[in-house]
């Protein structure tokens, strides 16, 4: 098939982007020729690489017509929309209302954010890109139940496919430990672009409390400020969590690496990780790609309960907080680090899933899903988990 992507694509710097790349790489694995319409942010262009068969600024209105025309007259066969509210222009994103408007051929709705408590223009935009969807895919079955209660997307266009992740290489713990300068010590890590609402603060206090019984612990805060909040406010939110850090005395038990990590570099970090903690405060994150990754490199994992966590480490898959607080976070770290069969069967329990969730595995069920809506008379009657 002819397909194409409407996402932020690398090397521009956003989770979004990263899945459209793998998303695309994988497509093309099984045999689909996959364009990319590439969302920019950028008034000096991005060096794209070839796949990329037009650029969109996310402000200017007026681009994501020309971008649907442009579809319109290509030899194109599907459209995948990538929707998070914020890589779209106007309010709440609502500039891909024009897109999908002036688009005529069919479009698969990629959700990668579900809002259990939309404002009313956050719900409406959802629930019309939902009406003018062939297909709409989640990723998971929660998301699934608030597309259909809240957004009233019909069950038949639902699909639930899990959160590609890569196939990572796997490295020896102690010998990357030892790479890096943390050889012997219990290494905790969070990954990701570094903001508010990210929970890092909870993170470092969870390390200060387990500090009296591993003096030796090392939190890694693995990611760079990101660049929209980089632009808007500066550092301001790191240097917060560095004072803290300071305030707290652990100036040898957390180490910030502010970068965006290479594929081979978060592969690094990850298998050198002891427990992998998401440490967010919200209740409804639809989907968290690096948590996604934790599970895939099968880690043991702690994190605070939202949505996502709570249905991937259902199962003893993983440790769940029952509420965003550090006190409670170091206890369910302190019980990995000190227990060693619990380690194991975290880790393992961990990998089993992740083998259902590689990039190869993902990208097929988009194949077939996208096969299956361009079929003749296609009827689906409930949710359908690929």
């Amino acid at each position: 098939m002819n397909l194409a992507i409407l996402s932020t694509y690398p090397p521009r710097e956003c989770g979004i982007a990263s899945f459209a790349k793998d998303l695309r790489d994988n497509l093309t694995m099984w045999g689909q020729d996959v364009k990319i319409l590439a969302i920019t942010d950028n008034e000096t262009p991005y060096s794209y690489p070839q796949e990329v068969a037009f650029e969109l600024h996310e402000e200017k209105k007026d681009d994501f017509i020309s971008a649907a025309e442009f579809i319109n007259a290509a030899f194109m066969d599907a459209v995948l929309l990538e929707h998070e509210y914020g890589i779209f222009g106007g309010c709440d994103g609502s500039y891909v209302l024009d897109f999908v408007a002036h688009l005529k051929k069919p479009f698969i709705l990629n959700t990668h954010t579900v809002l259990s408590q939309p404002t009313v223009s956050q719900k409406s935009i959802l629930m019309k890109l939902g009406r003018k969807a062939a297909a709409v895919i989640c990723m998971t079955r929660r998301s699934a139940e608030l597309l259909y209660e809240v957004y009233r997307i019909p069950l038949n266009k639902i699909y639930v496919v899990p959160h590609g992740v890569p196939v990572f290489r796997k490295k020896p713990r102690e010998r990357l430990k030892e790479a890096y300068g943390v050889a012997g010590r219990p290494v905790i890590t969070t990954f990701g672009f570094i903001g508010p609402g990210k929970g890092i603060e909870l993170g470092i206090r969870a390390v200060a409390i387990l500090k009296e019984k591993y003096p030796n612990i090392v939190y890694w805060v693995v990611g760079e400020t990101h660049p929209k909040l980089k632009m808007r406010e500066g550092e301001v939110y790191r240097e917060s969590l560095e004072e803290l850090v300071d305030s707290l005395k652990l100036h040898d038990n957390v180490r910030f690496a502010n970068k965006f990590l290479s594929f081979e570099e978060l592969g690094d970090f990850l298998y050198m990780t002891d427990v992998y903690l998401t440490p967010y405060p919200g209740r409804h994150q639809a989907v968290s790609g690096t948590l996604s990754y934790a599970i895939g490199c099968g880690r043991a994992i702690v994190s605070t309960p939202y949505d996502y966590s709570l249905e991937m480490l259902a199962n003893g898959r993983g440790l769940v907080a029952s509420d965003a607080d550090s006190g409670e976070l170091a206890r369910l770290i302190d019980m990995v680090l000190g227990d060693p069969l619990l380690k194991s069967q975290l880790e393992k329990k961990a990998a089993n899933l992740g083998k259902s969730m590689t990039w190869p595995q993902v990208a097929k069920s988009y194949v077939e899903i996208i096969e299956e809506i361009l079929q003749p008379n296609y009827r689906r009657s409930a949710v359908k988990d690929v």
